[in-house]
């Protein structure tokens, strides 16, 4: 008898501390831990990066010199870089322009205020390509953002420079020279 009331006992104070646990592990009671992930800065979603540190050259070298112009496109439009502009189109700008480029695509319809540019007209075309190659790394901003106020990235098209590589945003921009406008009927 004395066995069974030590054994009732044993099992009664686990009980205790099974259910404390499982209180715990369930997050019926929380505690906030504070860990280095939560007092570190970070970015949101779209939101501009810190700039590039000076005297810095990135891994893939520079992509071109804040205050020297547009940068030359240095990457000849042959097949393969055509090819390659194509499929990184498909998967990086498609959506929003369209499979031809005339700023048709599935997410347009949902842009109200402003509509993706359409890559065949002659305003797009007549830009050099260091203008293109500008405008995909560094996006397109729009100050009057009232889409998303609290969000610092206000642009009209994200920066794509995160995305693709130098080499590949020369290559969407071989691309996008043999885009052409469809004929009037």
């Amino acid at each position: 008898m004395r066995l069974f009331k030590q054994l009732v006992v044993v099992f009664a104070a686990l009980g205790v501390l099974v259910g404390a646990l499982m209180i715990f592990a369930y997050d019926v009671i929380k505690i906030d831990w504070i860990v280095f992930m939560e007092i570190q800065d970070s970015y949101t979603t779209q939101e501009q990066p810190l700039s590039v540190p000076a005297q810095s050259i990135p891994v893939e070298g520079a992509a071109y010199i804040p205050g020297e112009g547009a940068p030359v496109n240095p990457v000849p439009a042959d097949e393969a870089s055509i090819a390659r502009g194509a499929q990184l189109y498909s998967i990086h700008c498609q959506m929003c322009h369209g499979d031809g480029g005339q700023g048709n695509g599935t997410i347009s319809a949902f842009l109200v205020k402003k509509k993706p540019g359409n890559l065949t007209s002659e305003l797009v075309q007549s830009k050099t390509d260091g203008s293109l190659f500008l405008t995909i790394s560094n996006g397109i901003f729009n100050p009057n953002n009232t889409l998303f106020p609290d969000v610092e990235f206000s642009g009209q098209m994200p920066p794509l420079n995160e995305n693709l590589t130098v080499r590949e945003r020369w290559d969407v921009i071989n691309y996008i020279r043999t885009l052409k406008a469809p004929e009037a009927q």
